[in-house]
C-alpha cells in the first residue's frame, strides 16, 4: 500500500490545462484496481493518491504515465505502509 503525495511545481493555469488528461489517467488505474482513493489537497497545492501495487518499482512505472509527471507539473513523494487496522468497510486492505 502506498500514499502518493503530489505537490504542484507549476502555476494553476498549467495544472488545469492537463487536469482532464490527469483524471483520465486516474480512471485507467482505478479500473485495474491500482488506485483506491484520490483527491486534491486543501489548499489546492497538489493531491494525494492511495495506491495498491505489487511493489514500489511497479508504482513508479505507473506514475510515469501521469500527465502531471510527463509535463513536470508536480513533485511526487511516495510513502509505503502496511495497513494493520481499518474500519470494516476497508478490511480488504489488510493483507
Amino acid at each position: 500500500m502506498f500514499i502518493v503525495s503530489l505537490t504542484y511545481i507549476s502555476e494553476m493555469p498549467e495544472i488545469d490545462k492537463y487536469l482532464e488528461a490527469h483524471i483520465e489517467y486516474l480512471d485507467k488505474y482505478y479500473e485495474v484496481g491500482i488506485f483506491l482513493a484520490s483527491g486534491r489537497k486543501v489548499p489546492r497545492n497538489g493531491g494525494v493518491i492511495l495506491a495498491q501495487a505489487e511493489n514500489l518499482d511497479e508504482l513508479e512505472v505507473i506514475l510515469n504515465y501521469d500527465p502531471f509527471k510527463i509535463h513536470n507539473l508536480a513533485n511526487y513523494e511516495i510513502t509505503e505502509f502496511v495497513p494493520s487496522k481499518t474500519v470494516p468497510e476497508l478490511a480488504f486492505l489488510i493483507q
